[in-house]
């Protein structure tokens, strides 16, 4: 049964709206995040918290031996950057593993293509003609049972674009194209990687298959392994073999989302989140997905709790687990805190590579214009330009938003993130030390500036009708 929203009488909008107190921003707190954006310009910190992350723990597979190790490590590493409080939040789920995966064409032009098994794909063997198709619309508008026997292929080609905007117009092919091809009769998948790198690197995800389905062996090809494939049937029927060995274990795992909090001089229980996923996928060493994110929270964090005054609110960094595999530790936290939301002041998560942020915007109401503002003329000598309406809430801030939490969204330029993203690729090499500081230098100043505002803006629980 469909939830209905509470609806207020129109007649009283006014006057709540009314009743609202302007979010100020004092004049010393803005000169206080100035001097702390100077500094954090001139701070490694950020960068030695992802160099050690990479190094010391390296890929974090949700569920490996290696996610425990991360979780371990993120203990450490807030203590050691002087956080007062420290302490995990239990995350379960079940887990799946790659073990191995191979695939080739047959026959006459016989020759190995690089692939990687999609999270969540089951083990197996096929030999079967592929059929491509360019899009996802045109693998659904394929007629029933036109794949028996045969492997989807479908050669969707992602856009680069500075904002992402490319990565949510792919993201079904990943998501739901697997089901799409198996109702189609197909024994196998294969799919163009959702990734702009011409390197030949596959990039992995997670996909789900729908209930009442049997999962079908399906994997990513590098872009020019797929475009290889697309030449070779220009010539004729390819015929590909496709061998993974992986899958779900089917054992539960726990691991933890992990936080850190420098403490409020006057309103402790009120918190500015900032925060970043712990686990990455395996192909990689996870540096712009996510650990550059955990060095700059982390990082900021710390910058503020260096201060010769501590801000009027805590500011609370959370190390999210296993966002790759469904968000689930932003969705566990969402649950466990949502009696709570209006002590979560605002939100913000950084999950997006390295690159520097170019905008800045916030969820909150009309009340806090002013307090925005002034946000905005801090951030502006670092580049960032202010756009309200713009961006959104990061994935693992998504449940919290989703329950009444305030968020700010600080965009980083993704103009080369996908190509690292998800692949063999994203090491620490890629991140350049000097965007990663503009990074560290925007948090900061965000979190400070809205742990010392007066006023909220806009947490508040959201509420359904009972069924």
């Amino acid at each position: 049964m469909r939830l209905a929203k509470l609806l207020l009488p129109a007649c009283l909008l006014p006057v709540l709206a009314a009743a609202a107190e302007p979010t100020q921003v004092p004049d010393a707190a803005l000169a206080t995040a100035e001097a702390l954006r100077e500094r954090a310009l001139a701070d490694d910190t950020g960068w030695k918290i992802v160099e050690s992350l990479t190094t010391e723990v390296g890929p974090r597979l949700a569920g490996s031996e290696a996610d425990a190790r991360a979780v371990a490590w993120a203990q450490a590493k807030f203590r050691e950057l002087g956080f007062d409080r420290v302490w995990i939040e239990p995350v379960r789920f079940p887990t799946w593993e790659r073990r191995s995966e191979h695939a080739a064409v047959l026959g006459e032009n016989a020759q190995p293509v690089v692939v990687t098994a999609l999270g969540g794909s089951p083990g197996g063997t096929v030999e079967a003609q592929i059929v491509r198709f360019e899009s996802m619309e045109a693998l659904q508008a394929a007629p029933a049972g036109s794949l028996a026997g045969r492997i989807a292929f479908v050669d969707f080609d992602m856009q680069r674009t500075r904002d992402g905007s490319g990565y949510g117009k792919a993201g079904a092919v990943r998501s739901r194209g697997p089901s799409e091809a198996i109702r189609k009769g197909a024994i196998g998948y294969l799919m163009r990687s959702i990734g702009t790198s011409p390197h030949r690197v596959a990039n992995t995800g997670i996909t789900r298959f729908d209930e009442g389905l049997t999962p079908i062996p399906s994997a990513a090809l590098s872009l020019p392994d797929a475009d290889q494939l697309a030449r070779l049937l220009a010539r004729g029927p390819v015929r590909v073999r496709l061998a993974l060995d992986c899958g779900w274990t089917g054992a539960e795992y726990t691991s933890h989302n992990v936080i850190g909090e420098i403490t409020g001089r006057e309103a402790p229980e009120q918190v500015v989140v900032i925060g970043a996923h712990l686990d990455s996928w395996d192909l990689g060493t996870g540096a712009i997905d996510d650990a550059s994110g955990v060095g700059i929270t982390m990082a900021a964090g710390r910058l503020i709790g260096q201060l010769p005054q501590r801000p009027r609110r805590s500011i609370r960094v959370i190390a999210f687990a296993n966002e790759e595999q469904g968000l689930l530790g932003g969705r566990e936290y969402a649950r466990r805190h949502a009696d709570d939301v209006t002590n979560h002041v605002i939100a913000a998560e950084s999950d997006f590579g390295a690159g520097r942020i170019y905008g800045f915007s916030t969820s909150a109401p009309a009340h806090a214009d002013a307090a925005t503002r002034r946000f905005a003329q801090a951030l502006t000598p670092l580049g960032i330009e202010h756009m309200p309406g713009k961006g959104g809430p990061g994935p693992d801030i998504t449940p919290l938003a989703a329950v009444g939490g305030a968020w700010a969204w600080l965009g980083q330029d993704g103009s080369t993130y996908f190509d690292l993203h998800h692949n063999a690729d994203d090491t620490l090499d890629k991140i350049d030390p000097q965007a990663l500081a503009q990074n560290v230098a925007a948090y900061a100043v965000f979190a400070y500036l809205a742990a010392e505002a007066q006023g909220d803006f806009g947490s508040a629980p959201k509420q359904v009708a009972t069924p």
